[in-house]
């Protein structure tokens, strides 16, 4: 069996990019983690159930990996960056292109997108695709993959039964309730694979934001 804790990134800082001349995807991908962001996880990975971690993966997003290092020091290991774990691309070059509705139809639709962004499916494609690629490469291994909000719950649909309750999103994997609307900072999924890459296992771990 192959365990990986899929886990969203830390809280970020806010940040004025009024006067600077990166697009809106350079922007997002140079988001850095708030003060806040850092105690949470530096409090996160201090749990023992990270002390016998094999090996660490991280979107190329700088949110990401600076999660990331807090279990990389720990298990005295470096950080494998992969750009398929990274966030949904919105493909415009301003916000006041996104639809007010862009949200609820991209979750409702699985091919929706905009401009030169990425559909939930594209997301949920290229996620999957870097799973297995981890999989592959790490049977038998503990491992954490540290990713994003939307591109962790677009995956978790590949394998979880999708229902809307009370205006908010339920996730059940075998019958078992997984997690029900928005992501918390650090958030952790367990995943269980077996020898054929088979999902057997999905567990919330962790959802620390005190």
């Amino acid at each position: 069996m192959t365990t990986i804790y899929l886990i969203r990134h830390s809280k970020t800082l806010k940040v004025n990019n009024d006067y600077t001349k990166d697009n809106l995807q350079l922007q997002n991908e140079k988001q850095i983690l708030s003060l806040e962001g850092e105690d949470i996880a530096k409090k996160h990975f201090s749990s023992d159930i990270y002390n016998n971690i094999d090996c660490i993966y991280s979107s190329n997003y700088i949110r990401a990996i600076s999660t990331a290092k807090y279990v990389a020091e720990k298990n005295n290991l470096e950080i494998n960056v992969l750009d398929d774990l990274g966030e949904r691309k919105f493909g415009i070059n301003s916000w006041s292109e996104l639809p007010n509705d862009f949200e609820q139809k991209q979750l409702l639709d699985e091919n929706y997108k905009i401009a030169n962004g990425e559909s939930q499916k594209e997301v949920r494609n290229r996620m999957k695709s870097a799973i297995i690629e981890i999989l592959n490469k790490n049977k038998g291994k503990n491992i954490v993959v540290v990713s994003h909000g939307t591109a962790i719950i677009f995956l978790l649909k590949e394998w979880c039964d999708i229902k809307f309750v009370e205006e908010k999103l339920h996730y059940n994997f075998n019958g078992k309730n997984i997690f029900n609307g928005y992501l918390n900072y650090c958030e952790t999924f367990k995943l269980e694979f077996d020898d054929s890459n088979n999902l057997i296992n999905i567990e919330n771990k962790f959802n620390i934001t005190d």
